[in-house]
């Protein structure tokens, strides 16, 4: 009876392209995950449109009017009073303290104006009204 010859074994080897491969699909995962981490976390609504505003990337309060006038600082639900407080306290400690004011497009105009005149009252001048982009982005 013949046998088969024995076939000599390799040693083990390191595959570096599919390495490569899993590197850069880690390296795209952090990417696009680190993206959506920055988002600032604020209550929906629906924003008034304009056509040529301009994004800003750095805000230090951002504050939420709903339509029925309830204010909102990020995600917490705030009295006007507190949150006049707290950005007059961080208005001292910043010179660039920035506020961005989101009112919901059917907010009441006088309710945005009270904010932005007590805030002004309390040494706060840099302010920014949120608008969706016109071409609907």
């Amino acid at each position: 009876m013949r046998r088969r010859p024995r076939k000599q074994s390799l040693p083990p080897q390191l595959m570096l392209s599919p390495m490569i491969d899993m590197i850069f699909l880690l390296l795209v995962f952090f990417i696009v995950s680190t993206m959506y981490m920055s988002e600032i976390k604020t209550i929906p609504i629906r924003l008034p449109v304009a056509q040529n505003s301009e994004t800003v990337s750095k805000s230090n309060f951002a504050v939420t009017v709903k339509k029925d006038g309830v204010l909102y600082l990020e995600d917490n639900k705030i009295e006007m009073k507190q949150l006049v407080a707290n950005a007059a306290a961080e208005s001292k400690r910043d010179a660039a303290f920035s506020v961005i004011i989101r009112a919901d497009g059917e907010a009441n105009y006088k309710t945005v104006i009270k904010l932005m005149d007590e805030l002004k009252g309390a040494g706060v001048t840099r302010f920014g009204l949120a608008t969706d982009l016109g071409d609907g982005k």
